[in-house]
């Protein structure tokens, strides 16, 4: 990259990328992208593009038609909670790897045979959740689903492989119901017993890991239990085991359960009978109601869309809400999308994309799709290498290994080394470097909206196809300095921005604050 095109990147702070080939468009191609007369890209209003960014994976001018023919954001954001939109793309792409639909015994199977290690079914549920929040209908749902997998987070590694994907299908299922059931089915699931130790724990010796991950993370949180509630929430959950590194199989033995009254944090039962499980699901939807999980689950929700320090009104608000609707989240969703806090974090700029959603929103914003299905193994296809793509930005989806779940602060992603490989990776692919197999970029003359354009209308045109919204003047200066170029230079198919330089074009509104926050 040239001197001119790193000043215009130091003179726009961190943001994402845009990929693109540098390739000459076929006759059809430029009939298509190269209407005679420019007309202007229609964008949303500032405030519909401010709730695009925070409930979706990206903006992109389709999703903006989606929404125009929906009636607007708050009709649209109803069928994306109801589920009206097609849900196709992720039962298709569940196919592309084996793993994904395959039993825990069938994993391993697979494992012993040397046909696909333990590791690779790991991967391939990472590279799934990408690939679905890539092209799916149900933006909102995906969103959801990436919020609560790492609320009640469960890394992919090592013996969680058997059970990784049915987690994740598991919480995608409830991401947008009422978080009792999913809190029950996400702590009885055996990818959550395996990972804190739950699958070998027993009235003899209670593992604590899960009783006290239980009530510190998925519910009341710190400072709202003691050491007691610990010991006693072990004792609720024993019973459950699994056949580790044979057959994988998950059942529940009233021999291993221990008995006697239990109490924690105003929940109370005889627990007299062998099988404990009854009592369990009641000690888990008590705590789902509790006030402090309330109280909890409105912070992360408040801190995931609207500010890294959200008020306490808003959180208090949300809370009420989540309460009353019988912890239904859909309702807290609907009060938060309203409230004055959410509309008044617009433009902030201070939610910043995380290496999944940079990696995402690039592929979006660029255009560029799968054209291919990985083969089973290390294919180098793109539907895999994404994957990796996330990893070379310093974390791949499931890869934070603490029970905490990944940082949802600025703080979080905003170093140097973060930075600079965004930059890299946003760079390779504009030009459309890599990947290079199973994969189809625009091509660079695909950009042009007219034969002939003036160089400020055309970064006015890739600002709104790719940021929703207008050229700015400081946008404007760095495209500039990257080119070469002056406003008024005339741009055609046989310019050397469109023939040579539309990568480094395009990078300027991808390293910029405008993509790399949401």
């Amino acid at each position: 990259m040239g001197a001119a095109s790193r000043r215009a990147l130091v003179a726009l702070p961190a943001v994402g990328a845009v990929a693109v080939s540098a390739g000459v468009a076929s006759p059809a191609e430029a009939a298509v992208y190269l209407p005679r007369a420019w007309t202007r890209t229609a964008i949303p209003t500032a405030a519909t593009l401010h709730q695009l960014k925070r409930f979706t994976s990206g903006y992109t001018p389709a999703l903006n038609k989606q929404v125009i023919a929906a009636g607007g954001f708050t009709k649209w954001f109803e069928k994306q909670l109801g589920g009206s939109y097609s849900d196709g793309w992720s039962s298709d792409t569940s196919r592309w790897w084996t793993s994904i639909n395959a039993s825990a015994s069938e994993i391993w199977r697979r494992d012993q045979e040397g046909i696909e290690g333990m590791w690779l079914a790991d991967a391939n549920y990472e590279r799934w959740t990408l690939v679905r929040r890539l092209g799916s209908q149900r933006q909102v749902l995906e969103t959801m689903t990436d919020f609560w997998e790492n609320h009640l987070h469960v890394p992919a590694k090592g013996e969680v492989g058997p059970f990784r994907s049915s987690y994740g299908k598991t919480i995608r299922r409830f991401a947008l119901g009422r978080y009792d059931d999913m809190l029950a089915a996400a702590i009885t699931h055996p990818a959550m017993a395996v990972y804190l130790g739950n699958a070998n724990s027993s009235k003899v010796a209670p593992n604590e890991n899960l009783g006290r991950e239980l009530l510190e993370l998925h519910t009341v949180g710190r400072g709202n239990f003691d050491e007691d509630d610990v010991k006693t929430s072990a004792r609720i959950l024993t019973g459950y085991r699994i056949d580790s590194w044979r057959t994988w199989t998950f059942s529940y033995d009233p021999a291993h359960h221990w008995t006697g009254p239990v109490g924690v944090l105003g929940f109370s039962h005889a627990n007299a009978a062998p099988d404990g499980r009854a009592v369990l699901t009641a000690y888990l939807r008590h705590l789902a109601r509790h006030p402090a999980t309330a109280r909890r689950i409105a912070f992360k929700l408040a801190r995931r869309f609207v500010s890294d320090t959200p008020t306490d009104a808003l959180v208090a608000r949300l809370a009420k809400v989540y309460l009353a609707s019988n912890t239904d989240i859909r309702p807290v969703l609907r009060s938060l999308v309203t409230s004055t806090e959410f509309r008044g974090a617009y433009g902030t700029g201070k939610k910043v994309r995380n290496p999944t959603e940079d990696v995402v929103a690039t592929w979006r914003s660029l255009g560029a799709t799968i054209t291919a299905a990985p083969r089973d193994g290390e294919a180098e296809v793109a539907a895999n290498e994404i994957l990796w793509q996330t990893s070379s930005l310093g974390l791949r989806p499931f890869s934070w290994q603490p029970p905490d779940g990944r940082p949802d602060t600025a703080a979080a992603w905003s170093s140097t080394s973060r930075f600079l490989n965004s930059l890299d990776l946003h760079y390779t692919m504009s030009g459309g470097w890599w990947p290079q197999v199973g994969v189809r970029f625009r091509t660079a003359r695909s950009w042009l909206p007219a034969d002939r354009i003036r160089f400020d209308q055309l970064v006015d045109h890739l600002a709104r196809t790719i940021h929703g919204r207008g050229s700015t003047s400081l946008l404007l200066q760095a495209a500039c300095e990257a080119t070469g170029c002056t406003p008024a230079t005339s741009i055609t198919a046989n310019h050397q921005v469109v023939k040579y330089e539309m990568a480094r074009l395009l990078t300027v509104f991808l390293d910029c604050p405008t993509h790399m926050t949401r």
